[in-house]
């Protein structure tokens, strides 16, 4: 495998290594065979080790609250694309229905009814691009 040369004590010895597996290692010093246990110090990683808290999640995970509104409108809650509509003109929601999910920061998010109430009219369909505060939905 690998030839070296080493000098002790003004002694010249020629030291080929034959096979290493785990931390023994068969040699060959100036002619004569050896079989030697290596120690090696143990590398430990400069890298901390990163630990986290699992993450319990609660039934309606994911919800957007919204904030109530004295027109009973529905707002959106931050930029995003319409990816779901849930109600229709006509329709009865209830406080905490889910009315749309929208996908924002490659997230889905549900945004829910603040109050009860008919819907009166759908501002929004499925692919539709909205800015934050854009009405959404709006209520009798």
């Amino acid at each position: 495998m690998k030839k070296f040369e080493f000098t002790i004590a003004g002694n010249r010895y020629n030291v080929e290594i034959k096979d290493f597996e785990d931390s023994i290692a068969q040699i060959n010093v100036n002619g004569t065979a050896y079989e030697v246990e290596v120690h090696q110090e143990v590398k430990k990683s400069k890298t901390p080790k990163l630990v986290r808290k699992p993450v319990v999640r609660e039934e309606g995970e994911g919800a957007v609250p919204q904030k109530a509104t004295g027109a009973g409108a529905i707002k959106a809650p931050l930029p995003g694309n319409i990816f779901k509509v849930n109600v229709a003109v006509g329709d009865t929601v209830a406080h905490g229905d889910v009315v749309i999910v929208m996908e924002a920061m490659k997230m889905e998010n549900n945004v829910l009814a603040v109050k009860g109430g008919v819907v009166k009219s759908v501002k929004v369909a499925v692919g539709d691009s909205v800015l934050q505060n854009d009405i959404l939905i709006e209520f009798e």
